[in-house]
């Protein structure tokens, strides 16, 4: 007897394949518990549409997940950790932490489970991370870890260097401001 699987079976296949199996065996197992139906026409037919309709949700994930994909790949992921010796870096850098920062900025249908990191980043530099996003469908995104005290450093630099063009141009705009005879005493 030819029947439709309609959950995946150890044994006999996958979900949606026509199988030949013994006839009690259908009847008094497979059928009732609900493993599968008789591969009659009316089931033939809407086994057929069901196929369809999966063949066309399966083909829009995947378009979704390439999109994704290169919008995740155009993006930048930088974290700062607090470093020690030799730039070691405390703690690590872990899939949980990507997710969440994968979620400040906006990516909230990727999964944690999705993110492909064998083990936790415990150093500095750049590092690239696989998300899979849909079955065939795996996005590589880099991951930049940099030493927070750097940072702060670099942010200090740019402030005081605001801070002296600012001085000087106001000591231009004051002399400027003054009238010739007290600007130059004689």
């Amino acid at each position: 007897m030819k029947v439709i699987l309609k959950h995946d079976h150890e044994l006999l296949g996958d979900e949606g394949q026509i199988v030949d199996v013994k006839n009690g065996y259908a009847r008094n197992y497979l059928i009732p518990n609900g493993i599968a139906t008789m591969a009659n026409k009316s089931n033939l037919i809407s086994h057929e549409e069901i196929k369809k309709q999966r063949k066309r949700k399966t083909e829009k994930l995947t378009a979704d997940a390439n999109e994704l994909a290169g919008v995740l790949k155009s993006q930048s992921f930088e974290f700062k950790m607090k470093t020690g010796e030799e730039d070691k870096i405390f703690g690590s850098v872990t899939a949980q932490m990507i997710h969440e920062l994968l979620e400040k900025k906006g990516f909230t249908t990727v999964e944690r489970k999705k993110i492909l990191l064998k083990e936790p980043i415990r150093a500095l530099g750049e590092h690239e991370v696989e998300i899979k996003l849909q079955q065939s469908v795996v996005a590589k995104i880099t991951v930049k870890v940099v030493n927070e005290s750097q940072e702060e450093v670099k942010q200090e630099v740019k402030t005081e260097e605001k801070s002296d063009s600012e001085t000087v141009s106001e000591t231009e705009t004051e002399s400027a401001e003054k009238p010739e005879s007290e600007a130059t005493p004689e």
